[in-house]
């Protein structure tokens, strides 16, 4: 039985494209120096400045705030730091457009005894930002960004830190996210893998690594639902 769940953060709680696609356009904005750099830097990160959308192999999907950092770094006269820290900030103010209503979603399963965690590649204070922003810190029982201390993903870190700091055995939990490095990191962490596609992956892409996939997290309490049903058989 699936006792807690362990959530990415951008593009499964929060649609990916709506919540980033406009951010990275102001955020060029802010460190690009000329039209020519903004190009440069939006071709790095695999972004359509006119669309304001990523392609499927851009590296914000799924990287690590520092790693795309360091993409960024070479095209700019800043240091590694300063970058960091402006994308930190950055980041912070982001306008996030929840997949659905959390409260309602997030709430329910709370109400059903599943404890709730985080695993984000983004960095944890604007992760904290975010949920707080959505009103649904509340209903965490723990979260991780790539700068608390156990990694990012595909690494299983930060989800055996959360089954640790439960105390239950990896494989009562699941972790629900939008891309494979999400997939991947419950494989090797011995949980159950739940795809959503609210990213930018499609059913394609994600199904050969999910125990099932998923059009939004509001169709996880149905999923938990199917699964008591045949625990009963």
């Amino acid at each position: 039985m699936i006792t807690a769940i362990i959530f990415d953060k951008d593009g499964t709680l929060f649609d990916f494209t709506a919540s980033w696609g406009a951010w990275t356009r102001g955020f060029l904005d802010v460190v690009a120096t000329s039209d020519g750099l903004r190009a440069d830097l939006a071709r790095v990160l695999g972004y359509d400045l006119l669309t304001q959308t990523f392609g499927k192999t851009s590296p914000v999907i799924a990287k690590t705030t520092p790693e795309i950092a360091d993409i960024l770094a070479p095209h700019l006269d800043m240091d590694i730091v300063a970058l960091n820290a402006v994308m930190n900030q950055q980041a912070a103010k982001a306008k996030m457009q929840p997949a659905v209503d959390l409260r309602q979603v997030l709430g329910g399963l709370r109400a059903r005894g599943i404890r709730l965690g985080l695993a984000t590649n983004d960095t944890e204070v604007p992760a904290r930002r975010h949920l707080t922003d959505a009103g649904v810190l509340d209903l965490f029982d723990f979260i991780a960004g790539c700068d608390s201390g156990w990694g990012g993903k595909p690494a299983p870190g930060q989800l055996l830190a959360f089954a640790a700091h439960l105390g239950i055995d990896p494989a009562q939990a699941a972790m629900v996210g939008d891309s494979t490095h999400d997939l991947f990191a419950a494989r090797a962490a011995g949980m159950s893998a739940v795809a959503v596609l609210t990213g930018v992956a499609d059913h394609t892409e994600l199904q050969p690594h999910a125990d099932i996939v998923l059009s939004d997290i509001g169709g996880i309490a149905d999923w938990l639902d199917q699964i008591s049903r045949e625990n009963d058989i």
